[in-house]
């Protein structure tokens, strides 16, 4: 199954952020043993450095953690298109309009946030970390 995690979940997990950091630990998991295929996208990438550096005050802590990052998840690429047709999207939220677009075109079949109403208007299936673990666990 093939999801995109948005910044908010990926920030939980890096920083032990509480009450929401064991879901979005429980996602990490379910990505390193294969049962997910987890992505972000591109753009997500350069916010998530910025945020976990600004948390850790350390430049090589923060850039260790993006490696171990990538080698459990893959980074979608944000194309030209998925910036303009964000423009005339029916979410408003601009950044989440962007990776709603990125998402369908990837063929991602849930996003994966704590904002599910940012994403109402979109087209992919949005969906909290909890509820989406529920139904990994209800399928094995």
């Amino acid at each position: 199954m093939k999801i995109l995690i948005d910044t908010n979940v990926v920030i939980d997990a890096l920083t032990s952020r509480e009450p929401f950091n064991k879901s979005a630990e429980k996602l990490f998991i379910m990505s390193a043993n294969n049962i997910v295929d987890m992505y972000i996208t591109a753009s997500s990438a350069a916010d998530i450095y910025y945020l976990v550096r600004k948390y850790l005050h350390n430049t090589e802590s923060s850039k260790q953690i993006m490696k171990k990052l990538y080698s459990l998840i893959g980074i979608l690429e944000v194309r030209e298109e998925d910036c303009i047709e964000a423009l005339e999207s029916k979410i408003t939220d601009y950044e989440d309009a962007v990776l709603e677009k990125v998402a369908r075109r990837s063929g991602m079949e849930y996003i994966i946030t704590r904002n599910q109403k940012d994403f109402e208007s979109g087209i992919t299936k949005v969906i909290l970390p909890d509820d989406f673990i529920k139904i990994i666990e209800t399928e094995e």
